[in-house]
């Protein structure tokens, strides 16, 4: 037993090193390196202590499943033969430090690629590496890429690669050499650097077609164009070698042969982006959705969606806090009103969110554009835009059947509408409302596909189903508003009417107006939406913006006036509040008086002819319970 106990003792220790071993990596240790339980050294010094047959075999150092936290400095330094070192599949590396990568002459390549852990590169962590052409840092959980100005590369086609990365941001420095930059699936990546800090970009392999749309504007030639006093220093010192060969030969010396002339080499690399002033290519181009262009894009849209946005607020809210501050009784007509208020609100409130943030990033929104459509502002305005929108078709879809309804049941009192049952009914509307704007943000289309974040994302089959029953749903909606207005007008116009032609004509003004508004509103958008969620598209992107400034708030300007500022009740509550206020003295004639007259004698004659009572209660609410 003694025995057997010292054996163990004995093997313990290599038991557990062993174990150590399997657990620092499951990568089997280059022989050009040392590597222990914590660190990693691949050197000069080990580099020479292998045999000159061995070394060839390490220009290419892969380190594959690395289960270091951490790469030291000074891990990789002044190795003389290797090429390039790929270190890939570690789900465990978290930190390259600072010096990490020092002092290797003839390295041309570094891969760091499926790291998913790997969150920081340390500042110079790669130093002084004259021959590096190739960095690859993608499928890391990088967010802030380092500052790689200390590379000091001498070769003119360096690319940098971070695709698939969590970087949000790149260097304003150290990039100047970078000939191909190659980000695809970068999607944390929402602006690059200065093109300054990009100055001999060539090519560019991206994720969204922003970023390659502030690579073509003007201002980036521009900058482009600082380089133009080097440049012409290039090109004259090019000029002057060239002619160089053609001077006379000083007296006694020996004229070279031809084969001397046809060897010199008058062509630098270095200096070839001064012979292409052309704005670098890029991937991908800008589509359909996405123009390389502001969000509102025409000028005179510019000012009028900041005179619509401000008119729809400006009314809307008049008539929010005429009608809250009102001490009326609340009827139905009042309370549906106020939600129609605030739905319009909405819409104001969306335009003027539209407006500020195309004043804020005029001729420059390229270079904003993935902030803005990706962040919670466009996905707030899209919210307002949608919820506002169908809250509106809804209550005034509400209005008109409860205006019918009125009309067609004057004289059956058990059937009117009440103020409890309406609560109901729009209480449904909010939450199927709440529902529909709430989709896109929960991955059901978006509202990040274009500037102006409206839902047009029709890319699955789920997010066109949902588009297309909108527009739908709003089509069903403006036909039935026009069928109640067009019975309501047959109703005025049977013969029992007791106020006469003259009330016809005004009634069926006032229902033009009501429909046209309606049918300018819903008309040109839900036309060009729908062919454009079956992928027929009439009109770009750029042409659908006049619709949504010129026709898509015709309705939210219009409402507070036709429904409530143009009343004669809502002017009876404003003078109220006013005098309540103490800026109006004087009281209002509405001709209240009028109208009383004459429901006393329509309900003088209800027996004898109740469809006079009901076209006239209607006319009196039309334009006074409004």
């Amino acid at each position: 037993m003694d025995l057997r106990l010292s054996v163990l003792f004995l093997l313990f220790p290599s038991v557990m090193c062993m174990w150590g071993f399997m657990t620092i990596s499951d990568f089997q240790c280059p022989g050009i390196c040392m590597c222990s339980p914590k660190t990693i050294r691949c050197n000069r010094v080990t580099e020479l202590s292998l045999p000159v047959a061995q070394r060839d075999s390490y220009r290419r150092l892969t380190l594959t499943h690395l289960s270091l936290k951490r790469i030291a400095g000074r891990a990789f330094e002044e190795l003389g033969g290797v090429l390039s070192i790929e270190i890939t599949q570690s789900a465990s590396l978290e930190i390259i430090e600072a010096l990490a990568f020092n002092n290797l002459p003839n390295l041309s390549e570094i891969l760091i690629q499926n790291t998913r852990r790997l969150a920081h590169i340390s500042r110079k962590a790669f130093n002084n590496l004259p021959k590096l052409q190739y960095l690859s840092i993608s499928n890391t959980g990088i967010s802030l890429f380092p500052d790689l100005s200390a590379i000091s590369s001498l070769q003119s086609n360096f690319i940098l690669d971070v695709s698939a990365t969590a970087v949000e941001a790149l260097p304003e420095r150290g990039l100047e050499a970078v000939l191909v930059l190659v980000a695809r699936g970068a999607y944390a990546l929402k602006s690059l650097p200065p093109l300054t800090g990009l100055q001999s970009l060539q090519e560019a392999q991206l994720t969204y077609p922003s970023h390659c749309c502030s690579l073509r504007e003007a201002d980036v030639f521009a900058e482009w164009s600082n380089r133009s006093a080097f440049c012409n220093d290039v090109s004259l010192l090019e000029r002057m070698l060239a002619l160089s060969v053609d001077l006379p030969l000083a007296p006694g010396s020996v004229d070279p042969s031809p084969e001397v002339y046809s060897s010199i080499d008058l062509h630098y690399p270095e200096f070839d982006f001064c012979h292409s002033r052309r704005a670098p290519r890029c991937a991908p181009e800008a589509d359909a959705f996405n123009p390389c262009e502001d969000i509102v894009g025409f000028g005179f849209l510019r000012v009028a969606i900041w005179v619509i946005s401000t008119l729809a607020i400006a009314g809307n809210l008049t008539v929010l806090a005429v009608l809250v501050a009102s001490r009326r009784k609340l009827n139905v007509p009042r309370f549906l009103m106020c939600h129609l208020a605030f739905a319009d609100l909405c819409i104001g409130v969306y335009l003027l969110t539209i407006a500020a943030v195309d004043l804020r990033t005029r001729g420059d929104y390229s270079r904003h554009a993935i902030a803005w459509q990706t962040g919670g502002g466009c996905g707030a305005a899209g919210f307002l835009s949608v919820f506002g929108g169908e809250l509106s078709v809804y209550t005034l879809t509400v209005v008109t059947l409860e205006r019918w309804h009125t009309i067609t049941n004057a004289l059956r009192r058990d059937r009117k509408l009440g103020l409890a049952r309406a609560a109901v009914v729009m209480a449904t509307g909010w939450l199927l409302c709440l529902s529909v704007a709430l989709l896109p943000l929960l991955g059901v289309s978006s509202y990040g596909k274009v500037s102006v974040c409206l839902p047009v994302d029709i890319d699955t089959p789920c997010a066109q189903t949902f588009v297309v029953l909108l527009l739908l749903l709003n089509v069903a909606a403006f036909c039935v508003v026009s069928a109640c207005y067009v019975a309501v007008y047959r109703a005025v116009r049977k013969p029992g009417f007791a106020g006469g032609r003259s009330s016809d004509a005004r009634m069926a003004k006032r229902m033009a107006v009501l429909v046209f508004t309606d049918f300018v509103c819903m008309a040109p958008i839900s036309f060009f939406a729908i062919s454009a969620a079956f992928r027929t598209p009439l009109i770009t992107v750029t042409s659908s913006k006049i619709l949504l400034v010129l026709f898509f708030p015709v309705n939210s300007c219009a409402n507070p006036f036709l429904y409530a500022i143009f009343t004669r009740a809502f002017r009876r509550d404003a003078c109220a509040l006013l005098g309540r206020l103490g800026c109006h003295k004087g009281g209002y004639r509405t001709g209240a008086s009028s109208s009383e007259n004459k429901v006393g004698k329509c309900s003088s004659s209800v027996a004898n002819n109740g469809i006079s009572c009901t076209t006239l209660k209607m006319c009196t609410m039309t334009r006074q319970d409004r």
